[in-house]
């Protein structure tokens, strides 16, 4: 897949694995990708969202209760080419499975 001109949404969980979804946020933007990175909680924590903002030139999504959080991850959803989610935790996954959606990512 080429990835200049696509939009990809990248999805970030809180594992310790979160630096290398600013690597892989950075590679994406050097192939042409625009990223728009949303962070569940436990994420910022690990990686505050000002360095993937510094990585993609975007604004991050990491809460619903961010001024228009709540329609933002919809419409990300619905305008993206691609949603990568990496690191994909097992808590997110379990949450996912069950059909969760209490945050920002799910």
């Amino acid at each position: 897949m080429l990835w200049a001109g696509r939009h990809v949404v990248l999805g970030v969980s809180g594992g310790i694995a979160c630096y290398k979804s600013c690597i892989l946020a950075r590679r994406l933007v050097d192939a042409g990708a625009r990223v728009d990175a949303v962070l569940t909680e436990a994420a910022a924590e690990f990686v505050r969202p000002l360095t993937f903002e510094a990585l993609t030139g975007r604004p991050v999504l990491s809460s619903l209760w961010e001024p228009g959080g709540a329609l933002s991850h919809v419409r990300l959803g619905q305008d993206s080419d691609i949603i990568i989610v990496a690191p994909a935790t097992a808590h997110l996954i379990a949450r996912v499975a069950q059909g969760l959606a209490d945050d920002v990512l799910t």
